[in-house]
């Protein structure tokens, strides 16, 4: 059997607290069907829309995003805890469920710092996000045709802090969810962590956890059941699998979004470079056993693994 990172997307967990826990009951199904089969399970998830909300509401406490990043850890942990360990004990399966604070080690001197690109929170109208602008200073940009979203700093992770706690949860046969949010971003001080004013692009950390703790596979989850290049165009192409090399053809090329499939078919490289016969699979989430044979998703593999 083998031993499976699943990333959960943030905007896939819906706009508010009831909303998400209706959301996570069906994705726990597939999750489960994998758990069902054997196969160790690490969870992580996004809180894009998440975090922004939870700052915008606390904005008057000045409530720094790494305090946010693990109020949205806390959250979306006890709901998918809640659902999975439901969903576990339906099907008579005797399996603990852990949700994991992480911090993530940053550099204090990455250039995503100097130049903020995540998009966060809530899409707004133009009229919205200019009014925010100018009252919190906030920059803001259009995102993906949907409306304008706040931007902050998006640093390159470096390391899991908790990635020993992790395997020896899995070592012990509990199933854990982790690196919420991209994890909490921190810059080592001595021998202190402080928080650092960003958040960590969910894909990178999740790919750098799963290359720590030595997972067989990493399953990147979208909207779509298979990346295309040519996307939207008459000569559309679904691919079923592709290898580093035709990834990096293909980005440079400019064939996937940054805000989207980009940091995943990025992710997707590092992954199977990292070690001897690791994969990187993006798909949706209701063919994930399927695509764990190759009959639904796009399968990143190294050409030298």
């Amino acid at each position: 059997m083998s031993r499976i990172l699943i990333a959960l997307g943030g905007n896939a967990l819906g706009n508010s607290s009831s909303e998400q826990l209706q959301l996570l009951k069906a994705a726990v199904v597939p999750i489960t069907d994998l758990i069902e089969k054997g196969h160790e399970v690490i969870i992580t998830h996004g809180n894009g829309p998440q975090v922004g909300m939870i700052h915008d509401a606390l904005t008057s406490h000045d409530m720094p995003l790494a305090e946010c990043t693990a109020m949205s850890q806390g959250y979306i942990g006890f709901h998918l805890q809640n659902v999975l360990k439901s969903e576990l004990a339906r099907r008579s399966i005797d399996k603990e469920v852990v949700s994991l604070v992480t911090q993530v080690v940053v550099d204090e001197h990455d250039e995503a710092f100097r130049n903020p690109q995540k998009p966060i929170g809530p899409f707004l109208t133009l009229e919205e996000a200019e009014e925010l602008e100018r009252r919190n200073g906030y920059p803001f940009i259009e995102d993906s045709g949907r409306g304008y979203r706040r931007v902050v700093p998006s640093p390159e992770p470096l390391d899991i802090m908790e990635k020993e706690s992790v395997s020896t949860l899995l070592d012990k046969g509990h199933i854990v969810i982790t690196g919420g949010g991209g994890g909490i971003p921190v810059i080592r001080k001595g021998v202190e962590c402080v928080g650092a004013e960003g958040v960590i692009d969910k894909d990178y950390s999740s790919g750098k956890l799963a290359e720590l703790i030595d997972c067989d596979y990493i399953f990147m989850l979208t909207g779509v059941d298979r990346v295309a290049i040519n996307f939207g165009k008459k000569n559309q192409e679904n691919l079923s699998s592709m290898s580093t090399e035709e990834a990096r053809t293909h980005i440079q090329a400019d064939q996937f979004p940054p805000g989207s499939m980009l940091p995943k078919v990025v992710t997707g490289i590092r992954f199977a470079e990292s070690g001897k016969n690791r994969k990187a699979i993006i798909g949706s989430l209701e063919k994930t056993t399927e695509a764990l044979v190759g009959k639904s998703g796009t399968i990143i593999y190294c050409m030298e693994a």
